[in-house]
């Protein structure tokens, strides 16, 4: 059973962040040069690709819904509160 909606813009958005901040990462320990504008076209392309992934996706889920569980009233009921019947009375 899934236990939430996968989201891949948002997988997307938080890989271009961790790209982009071990680009700096290296860049202050010396390995390599990276120029201080680079991370605007890293993380705007990025939020770009987020948003037309998640808009396909969204699409792509409108078509094709998923269809949803059962939730009927249950067959054990009897109607009768519980409060009223057997050691949980009220007198």
């Amino acid at each position: 059973m899934q236990r939430h909606e996968a989201k891949p813009g948002r997988t997307i958005v938080g890989l271009v962040a961790i790209g982009t901040a071990v680009l700096y990462a290296g860049d202050t320990a010396g390995t390599w040069r990276t120029e201080w504008y680079t991370a605007l076209p890293l993380l705007f392309g990025g939020l770009v690709l987020a948003a037309v992934v998640g808009l396909a996706v969204h699409s792509a889920r409108r078509r094709h819904p998923r269809p949803e569980p059962d939730r009927s009233e249950s067959k054990d009921s009897t109607g009768d509160p519980t409060s009223t019947r057997g050691s949980q009375a009220i007198k």
